[in-house]
């Protein structure tokens, strides 16, 4: 929860600000909810194994920015952070995943997450380890070998040629390697070493798609422990090598046991996982027969994992109660009130994200940090072509993707990446051979390269 402290709502909503234009109401909710985190660690115990998180349910179409919102939450928060489709869960008895599976999966991406900042800690401590390992293959110790007989190196220049008599001698000619290596100077000689491979277990695969995608991992597991792996002697040249090296010696440093420890931990009390397509899974009214009571029994599985539940993973039992559940979905055939009333129940809170217009999508063509026209102007930079978008061309760009969505299906702001792609699909395929190094994109540009598709509406439903 570190960091959190200064991560007031406002400072979180100036912050998803940045990336998601509009949806205030969503971005006030998300950010409570990420404050509340903070102050119910402040809360002593035992009152504050009480305190609930507040699940959120957004309603909204598709490319409004719902699964944004709760991606860049999550980046904010650097707490372990696992999208997935309500819809790609069925009821247990049946094939397919079960819903503790999206457990497992985020307890391995905190795993992850939690092995990366140990890392970062035992780098300069691997880097070391990898030199001495270096060292030891590049200096054996036995008299030092003629140029050609295979083992170790020649001395380098300067150096003594016999065999050394004395440590200082030794530790001298040790360090006179060791600065080499550092400088470069020996990243393309070879040496010889001996390289772990790890063992596979095809068979396991068949369980995968099956629901059973535990076992595989479980097994792997199993059979580390009883064979050991194998091990290969191989050449390879020492930049190869120190890398090997380096991931071994980190690999050796990082104290698991801690790591597992850290993760459930950081899962259970800052994970988050977007449940999208929840609308998926909700019953018709009038519904009871075929596909509805399947949708039923995935919402009963669900509630749960959603209520508070122990999960059983590979690194021990993980309790779901106080992890953020944020739940999506267009809700076009039905409403939230479809949905079961005891998951109703665990998402309190509801939000209607707004559809997207000319005035919306020309902001996020321009004003986000990660805006579309700057991936585009740096991508034809590399060409040597600098990619100019006039403010006419941008408005017609914006209001040509907000006509097509009202004529067609709404699918928000992903209607820019088709559009962007149909206007500038000549430059791309050009770039490489054009002599022209500045190239504006102006309104009339734009309605040349789309008047056609626009006008017609069959063929802007395949094209656009």
């Amino acid at each position: 929860m570190n960091g959190l402290q200064s991560l007031t709502p406002k400072g979180t909503v100036k912050e998803l600000d940045k990336y998601i234009i509009g949806q205030d109401e969503a971005k006030k909710s998300v950010a409570i909810a990420l404050r509340n985190r903070w102050r119910r660690q402040q809360v002593e115990p035992p009152l504050r194994d009480e305190i609930a998180p507040k699940n959120i349910i957004m309603i909204g179409p598709t490319g409004v920015g719902k699964t944004e919102i709760a991606r860049r939450l999550a980046n904010l928060a650097q707490s372990p952070f696992l999208k997935v489709e309500a819809s790609k869960f069925t009821e247990i008895g049946y094939v397919g995943r079960d819903v503790e599976s999206m457990i497992r999966d985020l307890i391995e991406l905190a795993v992850n997450m939690v092995k990366k900042e140990e890392r970062r800690e035992v780098e300069q401590k691997a880097r070391t380890m990898a030199e001495e390992k270096l060292l030891d293959l590049l200096l054996p110790s036995m008299p030092t070998p003629v140029a050609g007989s295979g083992q170790g190196l020649e001395m380098p220049a300067g150096a003594a040629a016999q065999e050394p008599d004395t440590v200082k001698e030794r530790e001298s000619t040790r360090d006179r390697f060791r600065q080499m290596l550092r400088d470069g100077k020996l990243a393309d000689k070879e040496v010889e070493m001996e390289v772990t491979q790890a063992q596979t277990l095809p068979m396991v695969e068949i369980f995968s798609n099956t629901g059973m995608d535990e076992m595989e991992s479980n097994l792997r597991d199993a059979f580390g422990k009883v064979f050991p792996r194998k091990g290969k002697m191989r050449k390879m040249k020492v930049s190869e090598a120190y890398t090997i090296l380096k991931s071994e010696a980190v690999e050796d440093l990082i104290d698991m046991d801690k790591v597992t420890s850290r993760a459930v931990r950081k899962t259970e009390q800052s994970g988050i996982i977007f449940l999208d397509e929840i609308d998926k899974i909700a019953s018709r009214q009038g519904g009871g027969h075929g596909p509805e009571v399947s949708r039923e029994g995935v919402q009963r599985d669900l509630l749960p994992i959603v209520e508070g539940a122990t999960v059983t993973t590979k690194y021990g039992m993980v309790k779901t109660d106080h992890i953020l559940f944020i739940a999506s979905g267009a809700f076009h055939l039905c409403k939230p009130s479809d949905l079961v009333p005891e998951l109703q129940g665990r998402f309190p809170i509801r939000v209607e994200l707004a559809a997207l217009g000319k005035e919306e999508f020309f902001r996020i063509l321009t004003e986000p940090e990660n805006a579309l026209l700057k991936q585009y102007v740096a991508l034809m930079k590399t060409e040597g072509i600098d990619l100019v978008f006039s403010e006419d061309g941008i408005g017609e760009m914006a209001a040509l993707a907000a006509e097509v969505n009202r004529k067609t299906e709404d699918i928000g702001a992903r209607r820019l990446h088709t559009v962007l792609e149909k206007v500038l699909e000549d430059l791309s395929f050009q770039a490489p051979d054009t002599a022209e190094k500045v190239f504006t994109v102006t309104a009339d540009y734009v309605r040349d390269q789309l008047s056609d598709i626009i006008e017609d509406e069959d063929l802007s439903r395949f094209v656009l």
